[in-house]
């Protein structure tokens, strides 16, 4: 007679429940305050797998040389599935806040050197989603994804996590995927592939800019008329207009040539997504832009939430790793990888003052 699964054998619980015993092996040996904090990490680095996992699955879909109508929402479906565990990842920082800074002395010097630094997920993620190596904020000198490297010794874990961090460095990101996924948007009905492409796309930035002057000459009006200073507020106005120009036309951005026009179509095609989200074969594309922005927007939050519990432990001492602490974390708070998603939004316009949309017939729903 076959066996009969059961939910313990299921989830190896057995195994999953031998998991807690620190650096002695034996949770009975243990501090309570110390199985919580080992089984809040394990925690989280058990949701760290999930994430990752479900990045993969939305950068597949996105990666392929065409992206189907119904598989944007598969993709948005789970890139919510990682935001909702983000939002439950700051919510657990009040778990291991009940841990007192007492009763985290009583046990802390025992963890040194190691540290939540040396998450090889954490990076891993970090990658996966496009953050860029020359942005990556280092501590004391010290590279994390070096660091990683270098005490990664003849351990399974340090094995696993040197080779984790080798693959995904050779992974294309979610980052390049979306932004491969932009590039081909139609843009007033028309595509990279289409004659004349970058002229309707220069047309369109143009048009959108001419707009977005009326929108700021209005703005100016109002403001001067009740407040002083109005030839500082004038040269404010005249900043944000430059500097609309130069990320819509991708100037100064040092690239070459191809390269920059290929940038200018992204931004032109994520700013044609978010004006124009009520054309019916757009209202998918930009919820899943919006669920993009809403991921780096949660974790954002969530290493501020962890840059506070820490501060909350231990103050503004030295981490278990030789690490800044609090002021490391802090700086990490300022990562940004979808600037673009976040940029567009500073150059949105009230739909009644948006340029009229060309072939509009395209981005309606098949009648075949």
């Amino acid at each position: 007679m076959p066996a009969v699964p059961t939910y313990w054998d299921y989830l190896k619980l057995d195994q999953l429940l031998d998991l807690q015993g620190g650096l002695e092996g034996d949770e009975d040996q243990l501090l309570t305050d110390e199985l919580h904090f080992i089984i809040v990490h394990q925690a989280y680095e058990l949701w760290f797998k999930l994430v990752l996992r479900s990045m993969r699955l939305a950068r597949n879909a996105l990666q392929k040389q065409r992206v189907d109508e119904e598989t944007i929402p598969h993709v948005a479906h789970h890139l919510r599935r990682v935001n909702a565990i983000m939002k439950l990842g700051v919510q657990q920082f009040e778990v291991m806040e009940t841990l007192t800074p007492q009763d985290f002395l009583d046990f802390r010097d025992k963890l040194m050197p190691s540290s939540g630094f040396q998450s090889f997920q954490m990076r891993e993620l970090e990658i996966l989603m496009g953050l860029e190596e020359a942005e990556r904020i280092h501590y004391g000198g010290v590279d994390p994804i070096r660091h990683i490297s270098e005490i990664a010794s003849d351990t399974p874990a340090g094995r696993l996590a040197n080779a984790r961090i080798g693959a995904v460095r050779e992974e294309q990101t979610l980052l390049a995927c979306v932004h491969q996924w932009l590039y081909r948007t139609p843009v007033q009905g028309s595509t990279p592939s289409d004659p004349g492409d970058e002229d309707v796309v220069n047309q369109f930035i143009e048009e959108y800019l001419a707009s977005l002057d009326g929108s700021l000459d209005d703005n100016l009006s109002r403001l001067t008329s009740v407040l002083p200073d109005s030839k500082g507020m004038a040269q404010r106005f005249d900043t944000i207009r430059e500097a609309a120009r130069a990320f819509l036309m991708a100037e100064g951005s040092h690239l070459p040539e191809d390269q920059r026009k290929r940038q200018k179509r992204i931004r032109a095609a994520a700013l044609f997504i978010e004006s124009y989200r009520h054309l019916p074969l757009l209202s998918w594309p930009r919820l899943l832009l919006d669920v993009v922005v809403e991921m780096e927007e949660q974790l954002v939050l969530w290493r501020h939430r962890h840059a506070r519990m820490v501060e909350r432990l231990i103050g503004r001492r030295v981490g278990t790793g030789g690490s800044g602490g609090v002021d490391y974390l802090d700086k990490t708070g300022r990562y940004r990888v979808f600037k673009d998603l976040w940029a567009v939004r500073t150059l949105l316009l009230p739909r009644k003052q948006l340029p009229a949309v060309r072939n509009a017939e395209r981005y309606g729903f098949s009648t075949d």
